[in-house]
């Protein structure tokens, strides 16, 4: 544990989601000649000038201060959270500065959200956009969760906007990763983690985080909604897990593990990024952001993950004093890291 308080982790994480999301905003819907054209060799991309962030991070702080508002009232559990997170996304939404070209999923969702009725309602359970996942870092940072707190919580979280089983299972698996990474462990070893975590949950339902969620899909039983996600989870992990050994990082990640624009591939090409280069997070947020994908999600989840594993010291000082919402970075790593 001392070793998390140390590297300050939380700090870290949220710095480094922030940095790659301003970092991939700029070049997100371009292709890679595009992206290159634009900014020159990929390797010495720049932060741009003022840092602009995009939903990514405006809903990862959204999240963050729902958990905390959650947690100041008692444990956290199912109902605590759902009313208190639910109601942040709702502020996001309704705010002028949800002007960062948001998701039609979360937009739907949250204005849903609004009216009287179970969450479960509002849930787009068709929907694996990567918008949950890109945002549920928080909850591999929260310290003293249980693991059934912290999977059931990062399923409902998702299942507030995206309700598809694969949605639920990419965020769950996103929250272990940075978990793990944040307590140190070996990258090397992180994806067999990640899959044993997949087999271990592919047919555990959450009950009593998720409720009847299962109920508005096609699936027979719960156990079969829930295996659906977790099967393509271990499937894009299995591609990840190749592309490791083979992959040449002068090329696109985005062919190897895919463009990150649904749950499963944003997870997977935020991790190929980070573990290209684990000991170099600038050059890693880099490449996350010269793809030709969804760049600033797939960025934001690399710099969490590179974030967690290394600590707040990694990012540059002139990078990270001039980011947006950097107070509010700031004051929930602090709390976390304490």
């Amino acid at each position: 544990m001392t070793t998390t308080v140390h590297k300050q982790a939380a700090t870290g994480a949220l710095t480094g989601l922030a940095l790659g999301d301003a970092l991939g905003f700029p070049t997100e819907f371009n292709d890679v000649p595009s992206i290159l054209a634009k900014c020159g060799p990929w390797r010495g991309m720049e932060l741009p000038t003022p840092a602009i962030v995009t939903d990514d991070t405006q809903m990862t702080l959204a999240l963050g201060r729902g958990l905390r508002t959650a947690m100041d009232r008692g444990v956290l559990g199912p109902e605590g959270m759902a009313d208190a997170v639910g109601q942040e996304f709702i502020a996001w939404n309704r705010s002028p500065e949800n002007n960062r070209a948001p998701g039609n999923t979360c937009i739907r969702a949250c204005t849903l959200l609004e009216r009287p009725g179970p969450w479960q309602d509002a849930s787009q359970v068709h929907s694996k956009g990567c918008g949950a996942n890109m945002r549920v870092a928080p909850l591999g940072l929260i310290p003293g969760l249980s693991d059934e707190q912290r999977a059931g919580a990062a399923q409902l979280q998702s299942a507030l906007t995206h309700g598809h089983p694969t949605a639920l299972a990419a965020s769950d698996l996103t929250a272990h990763a940075v978990r793990l990474l944040a307590q140190g462990a070996e990258p090397t070893g992180l994806l067999g983690l990640l899959r044993s975590h997949a087999y271990e949950n592919r047919s555990h339902y959450h009950h009593r985080w998720l409720g009847d969620l299962w109920t508005r899909a096609q699936d027979a039983t719960p156990e079969e909604f829930i295996a659906r996600g977790w099967d393509e989870c271990l499937a894009i992990l299995g591609r990840l897990q190749e592309a490791v050994g083979t992959v040449s990082a002068e090329t696109d990640p985005c062919v190897a593990t895919g463009e990150g624009w649904i749950a499963e591939e944003a997870l997977a090409t935020g991790l190929l990024c980070f573990l290209l280069f684990v000991d170099e997070p600038v050059i890693a947020l880099r490449r996350a952001a010269c793809t030709s994908g969804d760049s600033d999600s797939i960025a934001c989840l690399t710099g969490a993950f590179a974030g967690a594993y290394l600590g707040a010291e990694v990012w540059p000082t002139e990078w990270a004093d001039r980011i947006e919402y950097r107070g509010d970075l700031l004051t929930l790593g602090a709390l976390w890291d304490a």
